[in-house]
């Protein structure tokens, strides 16, 4: 994932189908089966934000598909054109620069194109003539935008291959950029800290929270929501799977410049206002011991 020509992979270039993300909930983790291929286990529950998932929402699991190597899973919204959330496991990052190029999902233009990013110049080479941003973001939607393409899986949080997957297009937004690059930055560092120093493991969810009528508009076309709020939540285990620390945040896209810290019980009161569906457990349990 992430290379411009990506080598053909004979066991699987044939399947050219659509991640599907397949949810089976347990005591311990949500399991979820990418293209039945490989499995992505994350602390992650079935009923937050989207319950029941809006028709314009399409779950990703961001993948290579040469190695089988799982990076992280997205629920994108393609009627605003950005993620509702992105969830990982924290890895400590490796160094290795950061990626220039920004990536689009094949299967968001087409669901038998290989779902696996590229190189938006690339593909369209591939398929002259097809317009890739009809259900996603494209680089040129943000370019003279006066916002940031924000991640919200940031790419500091991984080593190399993952940390280059997490520049595509689906796990950003349009973010206030005095925010982005210094308070929700701290934010992010002081979380790579806290994981590294108390953490046998951590899992993280990163979202946004739509606007109801703010957009970046381009050609008189409304073509990226701009969100009021991003917001992360995380879970801390020990050697054993337990729980032994949680937290989360939450940012105006604004230059106020604040990050909230928050519990997760006060996370899912945060969000409550502004979904008609239960928002649920962050994690199995809320994660509590």
């Amino acid at each position: 994932m992430g290379s411009v020509h990506p080598k053909r992979c004979p066991s699987v270039s044939a399947l050219r189908q659509q991640v599907v993300i397949m949810i089976n909930v347990n005591a311990e983790h949500m399991k979820q089966l990418c293209a039945k291929l490989f499995y992505c286990s994350l602390y992650l529950h079935a009923h937050m934000l989207h319950a029941g998932f809006s028709p314009d929402d399409i779950q990703l699991c961001n993948h290579d598909l040469c190695t089988f190597r799982f990076h992280f899973a997205t629920l994108y919204d393609t009627n605003h054109r950005i993620a509702v959330y992105s969830a990982y496991q924290f890895e400590p990052s490796n160094g290795g620069g950061r990626e220039n190029r920004w990536f689009v999902e094949p299967q968001l233009v087409n669901d038998g194109w290989q779902a696996e990013m590229k190189d938006g110049y690339w593909l369209g080479q591939d398929y002259p003539g097809i317009y890739l941003g009809e259900k996603q973001a494209l680089n040129e939607d943000y370019t003279n935008s006066g916002f940031d393409r924000g991640h919200l899986n940031p790419n500091g949080h991984h080593p190399v291959p993952s940390r280059n997957a997490t520049f595509t297009l689906t796990n950003v937004v349009p973010q206030n950029p005095k925010m982005n690059q210094d308070a929700w930055r701290i934010h992010e560092s002081d979380l790579t800290t806290l994981f590294l120093q108390k953490c046998s493991k951590a899992y993280v969810l990163v979202g946004a929270v739509p606007s109801a009528d703010n957009w970046i508009v381009k050609n008189n076309v409304k073509r990226v929501n701009i969100p009021d709020y991003v917001w992360n939540a995380y879970c801390c285990v020990d050697n054993n799977d337990q729980p032994i620390q949680s937290g989360a945040g939450t940012a105006r896209n604004t230059e106020e410049n604040y990050v909230v810290k928050r519990s997760l019980d006060e996370l899912g009161a945060f969000l409550q206002q502004f979904s008609n569906e239960p928002v649920g457990e962050l994690f199995y349990n809320n994660c509590r011991a």
